[in-house]
């Protein structure tokens, strides 16, 4: 461990090299310390697979709208600050490799960070939800 699954709709397969996507958060997760500095997750360990989703709805169905769920499983032990830093390491670099579908499009992107038991992050960015909210 650690493993991070990312399910995806699949129109977000044209957009963007989505074995990119799975190498570059692999070495982001790498990159993560912790509070003295050493590697937090064990580099034969750390895996990262992706899956589109045979079957999708988002949102009302009038877009092509394109999603992706990040979920970083992790073993426990962890400080909360580790845990937290390396949820912001996992968004931030599937932002910077995502950023432009946020430009072309609707897009929603959520990271959660789970440890045995019961989740510890939850960090999402998304283009939809204000895209919704000037409708009302």
């Amino acid at each position: 461990m650690p493993h991070l699954v990312i399910l995806y709709t699949p129109n977000v397969d044209a957009r963007t090299d989505m074995g990119a996507l799975c190498r570059t958060l692999a070495d982001a997760m790498l990159q993560v310390r912790d509070e003295a500095g050493r590697q937090v997750f064990p580099t034969g360990g750390t895996r990262v697979l992706a899956y589109p989703a045979a079957h999708y709805a988002v949102a009302d169905g009038k877009g092509d709208y394109a999603f992706l769920y990040l979920n970083l499983r992790m073993a426990s032990g962890r400080s909360d600050a580790v845990k937290q830093g390396a949820g912001d390491a996992v968004l931030a670099a599937a932002k910077a490799h995502l950023a432009p579908l946020f430009e072309q499009g609707l897009v929603g992107l959520t990271v959660q960070v789970d440890e045995s038991p019961g989740q510890v992050y939850d960090g999402k960015h998304s283009t939809l939800h204000p895209h919704f909210a000037s409708q009302t």
